[in-house]
């Protein structure tokens, strides 16, 4: 066993931990028998152990992607299903961070993807748009140019200028500092989930962009 295998065992225990101390937070949080002195930091606690948690997540998948241990599932899934599901899991720390968090789709809208991968994917980026929401976070789902578009959006400041154009540069240099100090591990793991989605000649892509149907940033997640 080399030291990336050890280390990928290692990251797959901790994640498990965070799963634990997660389900326990949920627990106190939502119990209404417990009477937690300041609940707006308990649920600052459960969205830092998420974050932390998803970063695992992508490092596991990362792994496994690069040496090639990673199954793609893809089946037909029901988008607006698929959204409900999604905005399930996040609704409580929304909830207590007093963000809004909906979603916006034809009930009859249907999909070709891996939906655990898509799943951890919206997971992480509806975390990150927790950090820069006012009071509003919104999932969509639409068919354009014969892609199906999965959108996250929020009401903040929205994305610099210069991160856009980082994007055709993520695959070659996924780990490259940048000014802000920040490794893009998110986007590069967006990237890296997105690519994995093919159909004929059309390969999965993301797009960031600002003022959608709100004004604040857009992370656009496009599948053939």
């Amino acid at each position: 066993m080399d030291f990336s295998d050890i280390l990928a065992s290692s990251i797959h225990d901790i994640k498990n931990s965070l799963g634990s101390i997660l389900n326990s937070l949920d627990e106190l949080i939502v119990n209404p028998e417990n009477h937690i002195a300041d609940l707006h930091q308990a649920s600052l606690l459960q969205h830092q152990a998420q974050r932390a948690n998803s970063n695992l997540i992508q490092l596991l998948t990362l792994y496994r992607l690069g040496n090639q241990q990673l199954a793609v599932r893809i089946a037909e899934h029901n988008l607006e299903d698929f959204l409900d599901e999604a905005i399930a899991n996040n609704l409580a720390i929304c909830e207590a961070m007093d963000i809004r968090l909906s979603h916006v789709c034809d009930p009859a809208l249907m999909g070709y993807f891996d939906a655990d991968l898509i799943r951890s994917l919206l997971d992480s980026t509806i975390g990150n748009a927790h950090r820069y929401a006012r009071g509003e976070i919104r999932l969509s789902a639409d068919e354009e140019e014969g892609y199906l578009v999965i959108r996250v959006e929020d009401d903040g400041a929205g994305f610099p200028d210069s991160l856009s154009g980082m994007l055709e540069k993520m695959t070659a240099q996924p780990l490259d500092a940048q000014s802000s100090g920040r490794t893009r591990l998110g986007l590069y793991f967006a990237t890296c989930i997105a690519e994995l989605h093919e159909n004929a000649d059309k390969r999965g892509r993301i797009r960031l962009k600002n003022g959608h149907s709100l004004p604040g940033g857009c992370f656009e997640l496009w599948l053939p």
